[in-house]
């Protein structure tokens, strides 16, 4: 949308055109009625140069050849009217062509600014809106006509006139900057982009400021890069199996052999201590071992209808005498309506569900409240999906720590061994889904995202 032109000077201007062709067309009139009254002297002349004696004809001869020339300057006078009236109406024409060319041009750079994917929003010297373009409108969604508005006023979830005042600050160049906000109960990432605004002789008259909508990129990147932190480790743990597995078996074999030897004889309690402790860390290499094998290892999903309330309510029944113990609220939430059946692998989305779980449990020593949430976009415009979300009412987790949540072996408590989540996005990701959080002081939220309706290829 575009700061409407004003119709002023049209008007104005048609005012003009009409009064200069009514006061040509006047002074024509006026003009002829005289040219009229010269040819009626001129034959009145004639008579009485006629009835006039010999003597005195010189003298009405001349005032005859007076009303000819004056005639005559009559008839240029005419011709002089009717070239301006035809002036003017061709010059009405002309401008009239030209302001439909304006228009039309108009037309076309406002259609070319609206069907572009980003927001364009142009403002004066002190950052107040003179145009947004559609998706500007559809991006920041203001409460008012922005027009003529303070852009702090415009959207005051995204600072732009702050983002404004940045690029007064440098010299030169644009003003680019990621910001993350909320519109309409989405999580958006918005890029930006500032520059100057100049006229026809290059003097500075405002800002344009850009704003594209790159949510799904910054998805798609994080997502690979998670993707390649798995690349290479299905070989690699099949490897390191192979490789560890067997020597771990004849060791473990050997110590038993030494046990057998020394059974029933003076074996001191360090000794059979540090057999113990041998045998216990075999055992504990060859789970470990077990663990990345499963972790790495590329599994064919066996995908089937599932009703994902009763998926939901059966986990959380499981944890709901851990729960009480803990004296953690536990809350389902579902749609009145039945969730449609998705096709998963129902044994895999248990193990991710239990496990989001139980870290809810465990992020909550001393009680709290824990919610599960089944979101419906089954026919969005937006998205044909289902989401799950996981809400807890914890500590959070901090900021510095966000970005290796997903990271095999990170952990942040006394025991485990960091795979936990690891494996939920796996797990998620093999289903063409998407796992995310969001944390804060007041808890954490695993948004879990999953496609409706389709059987996709569940090969990594």
């Amino acid at each position: 949308m575009f700061r409407a032109r004003s119709e002023e000077n049209e008007k104005t201007y048609r005012l003009a055109v009409i009064g200069l062709l009514l006061g040509s067309a006047a002074a024509l009139a006026i003009t002829i009625w005289v040219m009229v009254d010269f040819l009626r002297e001129q034959q009145i002349v004639e008579d009485l140069i006629g009835q006039l004696p010999r003597d005195g004809r010189e003298s009405a001869q001349v005032l005859a050849g007076e009303l000819r020339w004056q005639f005559r300057l009559t008839i240029l006078v005419v011709l002089n009217l009717v070239v301006t009236g035809i002036a003017v109406v061709l010059l009405s024409r002309a401008y009239r062509s030209s302001l439909r060319s304006l228009r039309d041009l108009k037309a076309l750079a406002g259609d070319i600014l609206s069907s572009i994917d980003q927001a364009v929003i142009t403002t004066d010297r002190d950052g107040r809106v003179t145009s947004m373009n559609r998706r500007g409108l559809e991006l920041l969604d203001p409460p008012s006509e922005p027009v003529g508005r303070s852009l702090r006023d415009l959207a005051p979830w995204v600072p732009l006139d702050e983002f404004r005042q940045g690029r007064e600050d440098r010299e030169g160049g644009k003003q680019s900057d990621d910001f993350e906000t909320t519109i309409r109960d989405d999580d958006l990432v918005l890029q930006g982009f500032c520059q100057t605004l100049c006229d026809i002789d290059d003097q500075e008259i405002g800002y344009v400021i850009q704003l594209r909508d790159v949510t799904d990129r910054i998805m798609i990147e994080e997502r690979v890069r998670r993707m390649e932190r798995y690349m290479g480790l299905g070989s690699l743990a099949a490897g390191l199996h192979h490789e560890i597995k067997n020597p771990l078996a004849a060791l473990s074999l050997h110590v038993q052999l030494l046990e057998e030897q020394l059974d029933g004889k003076d074996e001191t309690d360090d000794v059979r201590q540090m057999l113990r402790v041998i045998r216990s860390e075999v055992v504990r290499i060859g789970g470990v071992l077990e663990v990345f094998r499963d972790f790495a290892s590329i599994d064919r999903l066996n995908l089937q209808p599932v009703d994902l309330k009763q998926l939901i309510h059966r986990q959380v029944d499981l944890i709901r005498p851990t729960a009480e113990k803990q004296r953690v609220v536990v809350e389902v939430r579902c749609p009145e309506n039945d969730l449609p059946e998705v096709m998963l692998d129902p044994v895999r989305l248990e193990q991710v569900l239990l496990n989001l779980l139980m870290n809810a449990l465990e992020a909550m020593p001393d009680g709290g409240h824990l919610s599960v949430q089944a979101i419906d976009n089954h026919g969005s415009t937006t998205s044909d999906t289902v989401k799950i979300n996981v809400v807890d009412s914890g500590t959070g987790i901090p900021d510095e720590l966000s970005e290796k949540v997903f990271d095999a072996y990170f952990t942040t408590k006394g025991s485990g061994n960091g795979l936990g989540l690891a494996f939920c996005d796996k797990i998620i990701r093999q289903h063409e889904g998407s796992l995310h959080f969001h944390s804060g002081s007041g808890g954490t939220t695993f948004e879990i995202t999953l496609p409706i309706g389709s059987e996709f290829d569940n090969q990594e």
